[in-house]
């Protein structure tokens, strides 16, 4: 079936350009981490060289899954195809796993991003006299954190703006991450010029060093440079996540995309998002002595509010708008992978159907609204046990795809792919061990990234819900390619079929 045949039974818009998958990926990995968290980084690592290298080598050790999804993606262009790889190479109960833990490291982030901005606007926008009505109106407290009314109100507008761009359809959500994108670069440029204008190469040094005394009482507790650079690679995939939104929305590309290119995309996205990390790293870290630099809350603002207040107004407005990215890519990846398992009989058959105008998945865009809406109101302390439960959905989805990968080569060798893995099935190893060992550390007891009994509660929970979802309202004997009462499945490759 050709790409155009699907645009018209999948009833989905044809308008993602090869731009448009870079920045719906860049946007969803960078967020705000690199302003709210640079600080933390350092203390962790023990300066920001110990950093550097950490994220550089996070992002190079990442890369060969994100061409994994490359290959799979490029192969079979479908939305939510994470859930197709592994069910037609593992099973439908492997496929239904699968897609369950990836909503899990999704769909939490998107009212996450949302608190994000609350608290922006709560502790950095009402410092300034003439904005500190803000905080006038307190609501409640909840789990220690306060929650006042009109950070919460305009949080909830930014997050509504994101809904109403999705379910307009993929291109408008799309704009909305191409101009996020230019405006986080805008941000990195401007850390740059303030350290070339006023910092030194010596302020980020030495290269390895402990502090004691950084803001929130926190130290490094690492006592070597290897230990330092550990400290902080063990975190890194949380905040390279993002990536694999970019195939989520493939069976939205343009009909004239360049596949093959298109299978590069996840990869360079995590690259650049490793760059951008670097650059933020040191220019932070050298424009005053780092040891100061961490001992103020939110340093990246801090440092800045002393410099100069019009570019740390600057800089805040683009670290409030840096939520809006990872919230926009994320509602999209969510509602197409609830619109794949839809599709499959794995969810009820009316997350399948699709609005006639725009070609956006109508009840899992109701769901995803729902969920977004929730965000201001829970508190910033509510969702924190789901940083780590929302890695492992991620990196565990990451690592049945490059099992996927591998195994596809073998049982169906003849399947068109415009991309292949760089190395080939080494490549695709590689990827596999990469994943087991992120999985490793965060289930090994011991292990500094090692998941609490809350987040095991959490993660267990989840996936009991799932597979009662599944037993339930799924259809174990359902064709794939679509039965009575349910919306056609697109074929899923190039020439094809199941």
């Amino acid at each position: 079936m050709s790409d155009k045949d699907v645009a018209v039974s999948g009833g989905m818009k044809k308008e993602l350009t090869l731009f448009n998958f870079f920045t719906i990926g860049f946007g969803a990995i960078i967020g705000t981490g690199w302003v709210l968290l640079v600080g933390d980084w350092m203390v962790l690592g023990g300066g920001p060289a110990p950093a550097m290298i950490a994220f550089a080598i996070g992002a190079i050790f990442l890369v060969p899954i994100g061409m994994c999804f490359g290959e799979l993606t490029a192969a079979i262009p479908i939305s939510g195809g994470i859930i197709e790889y592994v069910e037609r190479t593992y099973g439908r109960k492997l496929g239904f796993l699968t897609g369950w833990m990836l909503l899990l490291g999704n769909a939490p982030l998107c009212p996450w991003e949302a608190i994000a901005i609350s608290k922006l606007l709560a502790d950095r926008f009402s410092q300034f006299e003439a904005l500190s009505w803000l905080t006038s109106v307190k609501l409640y407290t909840i789990m220690g954190a306060d929650v006042y009314l009109w950070p919460t109100v305009i949080s909830l507008g930014f997050a509504i703006l994101v809904i109403y761009l999705n379910f307009r359809g993929a291109g408008a959500a799309a704009k909305l991450s191409s101009f996020l994108t230019k405006a986080l670069l805008a941000g990195m440029v401007l850390a740059m010029v303030i350290s070339f204008m006023i910092g030194s190469p010596s302020n980020a040094g030495p290269v390895f060093s402990q502090v004691a005394d950084a803001a929130g009482g926190k130290s490094t507790e690492a006592t070597t440079l290897l230990g330092g650079i550990m400290a902080v690679l063990v975190m890194t995939p949380f905040f390279y996540a993002g990536f694999d939104t970019i195939p989520q929305q493939a069976e939205e590309a343009s009909e004239n995309l360049d596949w093959k290119k298109f299978g590069l995309i996840p990869a360079m996205a995590l690259l650049a998002s490793g760059a951008f990390y670097l650059v933020c790293i040191y220019a932070f870290g050298s424009i005053v002595d780092w040891h100061e630099f961490v001992k103020s809350s939110v340093p990246a603002l801090a440092v800045l509010q002393n410099i100069n207040i019009f570019f740390y107004i600057a800089m805040l407005i683009i670290a409030t708008l840096g939520p809006l990215g990872p919230m926009n890519a994320f509602f999209g990846a969510s509602s197409r992978l609830m619109l794949a398992l839809g599709r499959k009989k794995m969810l009820p058959v009316s997350f399948a159907e699709l609005d006639p105008k725009s070609g956006a998945p109508k009840k899992a865009n109701m769901v995803m609204a729902a969920l977004t809406l929730v965000g201001p109101f829970l508190g910033g302390n509510m969702l924190l046990p789901l940083t780590a439960v929302a890695s492992l959905g991620f990196i565990f989805a990451c690592t049945m795809a490059g099992f996927s990968c591998l195994r596809l080569r073998s049982t169906e060798p003849s399947l068109d792919r415009p991309y292949k893995v760089n190395g080939g099935k080494a490549g695709i190893v590689c990827a596999i061990v990469a994943g087991l060992i992120i999985i490793g550390l965060m289930v090994v007891p011991f292990s500094p990234a090692a998941l609490k009994p809350i987040e095991w509660i959490i993660t267990i929970a989840w996936i009991v819900i799932g597979f009662a979802i599944f037993f339930i309202f799924g259809k174990p004997g359902a064709e794939r390619d679509g039965d009575a009462g349910a919306p056609d499945m697109p074929s899923p490759s190039h020439g094809t079929t199941l």
